[in-house]
């Protein structure tokens, strides 16, 4: 679990720098027209490390401490000493990724400002979810369901939250860094969605 708490502590810190020093916020989040204009493509990778606040921050690594180092177990499981790489590529790549579609979207908008882990923690749970599908996941502790309608009803929302959002925090990245967690597993370990459908068969609304 050593890659998932380094993680934090980068992610935490570098937060709380650019918390306290706007110039550095501003150099670090995501502007796509800026990337474009000026080939400041260091910006999709640098987001990620960033938040808005101290609440946006807490609730990407309070999520990703409780999942984080569950994917990373089960990726040294599924892939030996390589695991550590393997988490690590999802967790970079589901920062990258989840920003491509806002980037096309937003290319020639001077304005579009985004921030934060959020992708890249939502590819971290669907990973999560299409490895153990039942595992009942809380939402804000109060709200239990298993995992794989949690993700049905994460990505509906995120899908309406992004077209609605006014915000730096990028709801659309929450979608497709999702997506992307679950196309990661099912190209790196294709046995997984044999898993994942296996598992689903099994439930019962009434269990």
């Amino acid at each position: 679990m050593n890659i998932t708490y380094t993680i934090i502590g980068f992610t935490v810190l570098i937060s709380l720098l650019a918390m306290n020093k706007e110039r550095l916020m501003r150099n670090l989040m995501m502007n796509p027209y800026r990337i474009k204009r000026n080939r400041e493509y260091y910006r999709f990778l640098t987001s990620g490390f960033i938040h808005i606040n101290h609440v946006h921050l807490l609730f990407n690594m309070f999520s990703f401490y409780f999942f984080g180092p569950v994917i990373e177990r089960i990726f040294y499981q599924l892939f030996g000493g390589a695991g550590g790489v393997y988490f690590i590529t999802l967790y970079l790549l589901a920062i990258i990724v989840s920003d491509l579609p806002t980037y096309f979207k937003q290319k020639d908008n001077p304005q579009y400002n985004s921030l934060g882990a959020s992708g890249a923690v939502a590819a971290v749970i669907f990973a999560f979810i299409i490895f153990q599908p039942l595992q009942k996941i809380c939402a804000f502790f109060v709200i239990c369901m298993p995992g794989f309608i949690l993700g049905i009803l994460f990505i509906a929302i995120s899908y309406y939250q992004g077209k609605k959002s006014n915000t730096m925090i990028n709801h659309e990245a929450h979608l497709y860094g999702a997506l992307f967690g679950l196309f990661f597993c099912i190209v790196t370990y294709p046995a997984s969605i044999g898993i994942f459908l296996e598992q689903v068969r099994q439930w019962s609304f009434l269990k």
